[in-house]
């Protein structure tokens, strides 16, 4: 039983990073229509410059913010200096935006190295909770609430805000929205600030936790997509099912069936498409 505990604790804690970066993608990719294979690159880049600013200033905190901050201006001027222009173009999108993910790759390379890092947490967060023959990490029990609370967050702030109404009815009916008053290109810009914001959270925690690399950007870009894709389009509830399911599934296929790690990974996800082709809480456009 133990076993089952500890690596469903292990699942969890990995569907909370997938979470931090689908939630962001789901926003941009799922709502707005705009394909972001760089959404990753913000992951990165809040890592390495969380990494070096603790290293400098010591403090984990200021850290967090220098590496959202820098995943926000990076997100914003991506959009308004090369995707604004390109809305609707489905493949030129697709080719911007892989650009830009193997040019931030190559930065941090070049910067950073290609061994892996860690972000330096805070001694009280690395420490344990021992619940009887149990130990469970405080960082990743933090990990988990960070995640439940940017959820709770999100729904909060599409579902119950004015900006959140704007986002909605851009996304129902561009052109009445514009009709109405609403400005499209705000919305655009504020969609890409708040899920280069996230991606950079879930590098700067996720590098305290499984260490940041030049290549782990891809992997996981292809994770986030899934629980996006798994969860369904648009759907921020569907985010958080398919992220979490996707790090007990990923956790507990490797534990028990390491040579079939990625079949026990990807056939339910085909199962779940088989049967609800827009995912678990998406709807048909």
């Amino acid at each position: 039983m133990d076993f089952f505990i500890i690596q469903a604790f292990n699942g969890i804690s990995y569907g909370a990073i997938i979470y931090l970066i689908a939630s962001g993608l789901t926003i941009i990719f799922g709502i707005m229509d705009i394909v972001n294979l760089a959404h990753s690159a913000y992951y990165l880049l809040g890592g390495y410059v969380a990494i070096t600013v603790i290293g400098k200033t010591g403090n984990f905190y200021v850290g967090i913010l220098c590496g959202m901050a820098v995943g926000v201006i990076v997100a914003i001027a991506m959009e308004r200096f090369f995707l604004r222009v390109l809305g609707g173009k489905l493949l030129a999108q697709v080719l911007i935006t892989a650009g830009f993910y193997f040019f931030f790759e190559d930065l941090c390379l070049a910067i950073w190295g290609g061994d892996p890092q860690w972000v330096k947490a805070p001694q009280y967060l690395t420490e344990c909770l021992i619940c009887g023959t149990l130990t469970f990490p405080i960082f990743r029990i933090v990990l988990i609430a960070v995640a439940v609370g940017v959820a709770l967050g999100l729904w909060l702030f599409i579902e119950k805000t004015k900006f959140g109404a704007k986002l909605r009815a851009s996304v129902d009916d561009r052109e009445m929205a514009q009709g109405v008053g609403i400005k499209l290109s705000t919305i655009c810009a504020s969609a890409f600030a708040i899920g280069g914001g996230l991606a950079a959270l879930a590098g700067i925690l996720g590098g305290a936790y499984l260490s940041v690399y030049p290549a782990f950007g891809f992997e996981i870009l292809i994770y986030a997509f899934v629980a996006v894709i798994v969860g369904g389009f648009g759907s921020l509830r569907g985010a958080f099912v398919g992220a979490m399911f996707l790090g007990l599934i990923d956790n507990f296929g490797k534990a028990l069936f390491p040579q079939l790690s990625y079949f026990s990974l990807y056939a339910p996800m085909a199962i779940i498409l088989a049967v609800r082709p827009t995912g678990l809480f998406g709807r048909a456009k």
